[in-house]
């Protein structure tokens, strides 16, 4: 090799190091985050209702019927028994709000009027009515009156162990479960109650407290299961 070539400066060629693999993590970032904001919303949906329910279905000084229920109860996983024998779990009325009171099977004069109210509260709703089902569930082993299946034809009537009923519903201090129509969420979730007797101006308040209701879920409620 000639002088003139060893005086040659070297050239030297740099390669870039392989890059590790990395995760895109402005996209992965943002989909855990969207993932983890739905599951919050949906977890605290009874929370958002129950703030709704305070703050403006019965703020101060303004006429409302509804007493809510803090916290709310959710229905957990017990079972009842449908008038024809057949086993269902309580969870399969979600889906749906729900009008729902207690009596026993015989259903005399009081149980009868407050199957009634709940029918002509529904009514009152119009085309939102189908937004909200009727519930009869009976707390005893006698059979189911005639007069009670009558008024909740178009509704479900349950049979449930009195356990189960002071888990998921909630009466008010030194009042029993039959002193109340109770309203339940579509998360199935017991949210407030409205006593059993009322005359036409405390069912116009009623009204008022679940139409509030009703606005306030629309963005995530839909009518039928």
């Amino acid at each position: 090799m000639t002088q003139s070539r060893l005086d040659e400066p070297l050239g030297l060629v740099v390669h870039s190091m392989p890059a590790s693999p990395q995760p895109a993590p402005a996209t992965r970032g943002k989909g855990g985050f969207w993932k983890l904001l739905a599951i919050v919303l949906v977890c605290s949906l009874p929370a958002i209702i129950a703030y709704f329910a305070y703050y403006v279905v019965r703020p101060q000084g303004r006429a409302g019927y509804g007493e809510l229920i803090q916290p709310v109860r959710p229905v957990g996983a017990a079972m009842g028994t449908a008038l024809d024998g057949k086993v269902l779990a309580l969870s399969s009325l979600k889906g749906q709000w729900l009008l729902l009171s207690v009596a026993g099977g015989v259903c005399p004069t009081e149980c009868q009027r407050r199957l009634f109210l709940q029918r002509q509260l529904r009514e009152t709703l119009g085309k939102d009515k189908e937004r909200f089902d009727l519930v009869w569930l009976i707390d005893d082993q006698q059979s189911a009156a005639d007069a009670g299946r009558a008024l909740v034809t178009d509704g479900t009537a349950l049979r449930v162990e009195q356990a189960t009923l002071n888990q998921w519903l909630l009466a008010a201090p030194g009042r029993s479960l039959t002193d109340f129509i109770f309203v339940v969420d579509p998360l199935g979730n017991t949210m407030m109650r409205f006593p059993s007797q009322f005359d036409a101006a405390a069912a116009s308040k009623a009204k008022r407290d679940l139409e509030r209701l009703l606005r306030a879920s629309a963005s995530w409620d839909a009518p039928g299961r």
